[in-house]
C-alpha cells in the first residue's frame, strides 16, 4: 500500500505535502506501537498469579497451617477450628507494624479485618487462628471469633491487604502443588 492510499477518504479531506504526510505517518506507527506494548504491559499485570508478584511491605504472610490437623468440625465446643492459622510476620529491622485496619481475605471473599491495636515488632510475628479466644500481644495470637473453616484444604489464595487497600502479600495454593510434605502447613517467607 503505498502512504497516500492511507489516506484516501472524502474529497473534502485535506491534503498534505509528503513531508507531512510522512510525518503523520510515522506518528500513526508510533502511537500504535505504544499502545500494543502497553496493552500487552497491562495483560501481562492483569494475568500474573498471586504469587507471582513480590510487594514492598514489612507485613508478610509466613505460612499458614490451611488445613487443621484432624477430622474438620466446625464448632466453637468440640472442633478444630483454632488449630487453622495464618502467620504474618513483620520482615522490617526498624519498623514497628500496627495490623489495626488490616484484612485478611481468601479468594471466595471470606475476611477478617483486624480491628484492635496490636503492634508487630520488627521480626515479630502473630498466628491469626480460626474460633474464639483472648488475643494477646505477648502470646502472638490474634482469634477470628469465628469457629468456620477460612481456608480451603485443597486450594485457596490469601491475601493481606494494607488500611489503604493496596495488598501487602498474596499466595495462591493448592494441596498437590504447594504442600510438599503433606502436613497442611506451608511456608512463604522465612
Amino acid at each position: 500500500m503505498q502512504p497516500s492510499q492511507l489516506f484516501a477518504g472524502p474529497s473534502h479531506a485535506p491534503q498534505f505535502s509528503g513531508l507531512r504526510r510522512g510525518s503523520l505517518l510515522l506518528k500513526r506507527h508510533i502511537t500504535a506501537a505504544a499502545a500494543t506494548v502497553t496493552v500487552g504491559a497491562l495483560a501481562f499485570v492483569v494475568a500474573a498469579p498471586a504469587q507471582a508478584t513480590e510487594y514492598t511491605s514489612a507485613l508478610k504472610v509466613r505460612g499458614i497451617q490451611y488445613n487443621a490437623p484432624g477430622t474438620d468440625r466446625n464448632s466453637c465446643s468440640s472442633g478444630n477450628t483454632h488449630q487453622e492459622y495464618l502467620t504474618i510476620k513483620n520482615y522490617s529491622k526498624t519498623k514497628t507494624v500496627n495490623l489495626k485496619g488490616y484484612l485478611v481475605k481468601d479468594a471466595a471473599g471470606n475476611r477478617f479485618t483486624f480491628t484492635a491495636n496490636h503492634y508487630l515488632q520488627p521480626n515479630d510475628y502473630v498466628k491469626l487462628r480460626g474460633g474464639n479466644g483472648a488475643d494477646s500481644d505477648a502470646g502472638n495470637v490474634v482469634h477470628r471469633d469465628n469457629c468456620n473453616f477460612m481456608w480451603n484444604n485443597d486450594r485457596d489464595t490469601i491475601y493481606l491487604v494494607k488500611p489503604t487497600g493496596y495488598r501487602a502479600d498474596a499466595h495462591a495454593y493448592t494441596k498437590s502443588g504447594s504442600d510438599r510434605d503433606g502436613n497442611g502447613y506451608i511456608t512463604y517467607h522465612s
